[in-house]
């Protein structure tokens, strides 16, 4: 594939030591996180860079932390304008059947999408989820294909799914690493955290089927900065928990798998964010959908797209380290055709030290670009060949 080099080495002075995950990764073994668990990972959201873990590649069952996908699923599709939050979804008899948590769904009964979203985000409710998925995907078998084929397109080895709620299932597994990396991914969205970071919330509000809805993630009332994102248990899975939390600019993602009880789950995941937030910093550098360019587009109904960041992108750092330049590079594809589909990527920022790599992500189109018609084709052609004779 051809690409086009947009822009080289501008240098970024912002007075801060950018730091490889492979630097993070030495002494890692001797710290004492997560010693109950059965494997665990902490991260921080901009860069990726692993700061701990613990058999991270280990597949486990990974009960309602699946509702990591789901929700992701559930944001993708609102923001590709395929989905509103104020949009009523009817609930079907299949998705009122679900057991374990919910909200109790009656067939027929109608929520909003919004409604379902808090369901799913605070009380970990498998009947919205179902819901939501039929409505996304048409039934909970087709949801559970994207959901899968978002997993390879995350680059994730070692997570299949077979539904939408992490109810017992055999062949449902994932890993601590690749829950993070669906973590991430979900992150980009910034509304989630609206949901995800309720303590508490009502259903029903005005009718005698008033229903409270209480976060089983109670890390978002008692640690300071967490919000989100879902716990899970079952009797094989144990205690599960993906966590987030931002302070000082920095948000990082810690994940438990198979802890022995709730209290210790929590305690083991508080336990590696004051050790993330003690000892690393990050410098912020861009938000999402900031634009960096312009593409080129053939055939399209604009000549030109804009490429914007897919996600915050920050450089990390441990606290007091030396400063130091670090270099930009955008790329940005010259064999772009009509259609294009907002989202769709378009280009690649890195950032260098030394040499080095150190942070890679993807430009995407700010906006859908449509075929052309034969008219607009016709114009374009036109002009080229009047401002030729010029």
């Amino acid at each position: 594939m051809k690409k086009r080099l947009f822009a080289i080495w501008f240098i970024l002075l912002i007075g801060i030591q950018a730091v490889s995950p492979a630097v993070f990764a030495e002494g890692k073994s001797n710290l004492q996180l997560a010693k109950d668990a059965k494997s665990a990972i902490l991260i921080e959201r901009d860069t990726g860079t692993v700061l701990f873990e613990k058999n991270s590649r280990e597949e486990l069952p990974p009960a309602s932390m699946t509702k990591i996908m789901t929700m992701l699923l559930i944001m993708e599709a609102i923001d590709q304008g395929t989905l509103r939050y104020d949009e009523k979804i009817r609930t079907s008899e299949y998705a009122a059947s679900m057991g374990g948590s919910q909200i109790f769904l009656e067939p027929g009964e109608e929520m909003t999408v919004d409604e379902l979203l808090r369901g799913i985000a605070i009380a970990s409710a498998n009947d919205a989820s179902v819901a939501l998925a039929e409505r996304i995907a048409g039934s909970e078998e087709a949801f559970v294909e994207k959901m899968n084929k978002k997993a390879k397109e995350l680059g994730l080895k070692n997570t299949v799914f077979t539904n939408t709620t992490g109810l017992p299932d055999e062949g449902h597994y994932s890993t601590a690493h690749d829950m993070a990396i669906i973590a991430k991914e979900l992150l980009k969205y910034e509304d989630i955290t609206k949901y995800t970071g309720l303590y508490e919330s009502y259903l029903r509000e005005n009718t005698d089927k008033k229903f409270w809805l209480v976060n089983t993630n109670r890390l978002v009332k008692f640690y300071p900065g967490v919000d989100g994102l879902k716990t899970g248990y079952t009797g094989e899975a144990k205690y599960c928990l993906t966590a987030t939390a931002e302070r000082d600019g920095m948000r990082v993602i810690a994940v438990v798998f198979g802890a022995p009880t709730s209290k210790e789950r929590n305690a083991q995941i508080s336990k590696m964010l004051d050790y993330a937030f003690s000892q690393f910093e990050t410098h912020p550098l861009y938000e999402r959908n900031v634009a960096l360019g312009e593409a080129a587009v053939s055939k399209g109904d604009k000549r030109k797209v804009t490429a914007v960041t897919s996600e915050p992108v920050s450089i990390l750092k441990r606290k007091g380290e030396d400063t130091a330049d670090v270099k930009e590079e955008i790329t940005l594809r010259d064999d772009l055709k009509a259609p294009l589909k907002k989202g769709e990527q378009i280009g690649t920022l890195k950032l260098i030290k030394d040499g080095k790599t150190i942070l890679e992500s993807p430009l995407t189109a700010k906006e859908d670009v449509k075929e052309a018609n034969w008219w607009i084709l016709f114009k374009k052609s036109f002009g080229i060949f009047t401002k030729s004779g010029e």
